[in-house]
């Protein structure tokens, strides 16, 4: 809440970098508010301070928007856990230490009740990683196959058939945390200078219409921070700057490639560290899928909000 933005803007003003927890920086959050004491002493600290990795098994073949359909099954069994199973789009900069699973343990009640969600150690046996190739040529994002993985009882994070509530959390904090793309970023920094000295009117409006989006997604944050500080847990209000963000890189990073021209085409060495605008555009083609897509959002938007109805099931034949 208020404590952790007095905190951020201490370190901002001291010039110090704080550790880039990445998908911890979406756990946290969930283990402080559902997690056991244990959890909280064991797992918070040495995220903070960049000892531990996370990564993110909730997506599934043919559960990623409807991510309650997902079919990876966990048994009870002596001491703990039996999982097998299968998920994909599991983003590892580095090998992870832990991973945070969402798992059916009960099949016989609604979708969305029979879900538990677990910490896993991911130097467990039974995990088999496959890496994806993406447009960048990175392979950020692979598939994790779960066979009779063992996670202990005292890893079950809220309780058997909670998984659903602990997971909004996340899913929550991750729209919060991808809604910060909205700001004025290095891609629109770049628009701004490779856009200095154009006097013709098309550019300057097209530019125009990027800073005030900036500016609207500052806002959206806003608003979510508010709502932090208030100690309320980030709503649908986060769907809505999820939404918006996406789209506002893509854009800004479509017109960067649009204003360099052929010279976007030339990409730099493969070793080499920096990124270029080509690069940032390819990778955010996939903000309007990644941590909830499109579709998902507005139907979100669309029910909590506004108060529309549900999309109705559909009908078997």
């Amino acid at each position: 809440g208020l404590t952790q933005l007095v905190i951020s803007e201490e370190i901002a003003a001291a010039g110090v970098t704080p550790v880039d927890m990445v998908i911890g920086t979406w756990v946290v959050p969930s283990l402080i508010h559902w997690g056991t004491d244990a959890h909280r002493e064991k797992f918070v600290p040495i995220s903070l301070n960049g000892e531990i990795s996370w990564c993110q098994l909730f997506s599934e073949p043919g559960a990623g928007s409807d991510l309650a359909s997902i079919r990876t099954r966990a048994e009870k069994v002596d001491g703990g856990w039996k999982v097998n199973g299968q998920k994909v789009w599991t983003s590892m900069h580095v090998p992870p230490d832990y991973g945070i699973l969402l798992a059916r343990t009960d099949p016989d009640v609604p979708k969305h009740k029979g879900l538990s969600y677990f910490i896993v150690d991911m130097k467990s046996p039974g995990i088999t990683i496959r890496p994806l190739r993406e447009l960048t040529g990175e392979t950020m994002f692979n598939e994790v196959f779960l066979d009779d993985l063992f996670i202990p009882d005292d890893m079950i994070v809220g309780g058997p058939g909670d998984g659903w509530k602990v997971a909004i959390t996340t899913l929550a904090n991750e729209r919060v945390g991808m809604s910060q793309l909205s700001s004025m970023g290095d891609g629109l920094e770049m628009l701004i200078e490779l856009a200095r000295g154009k006097d013709d009117l098309e550019t300057l409006t097209k530019l125009g219409a990027l800073v005030c989006e900036s500016q609207t997604g500052r806002l959206l944050s806003l608003r979510e921070t508010i709502r932090s500080i208030s100690g309320a847990q980030p709503g649908p209000g986060s769907s809505v700057a999820k939404l918006f963000s996406g789209g506002h890189a893509q854009r800004v990073w479509e017109t960067v490639v649009e204003l360099q021209g052929h010279r976007a085409l030339v990409r730099p060495a493969p070793q080499a560290e920096e990124r270029d605008a080509m690069w940032y555009f390819l990778n955010t083609r996939c903000l309007t899928i990644a941590g909830g897509t499109t579709d998902v959002q507005l139907n979100i938007i669309g029910e909590r909000i506004l108060g529309l109805p549900r999309d109705p099931e559909p009908t078997k034949k």
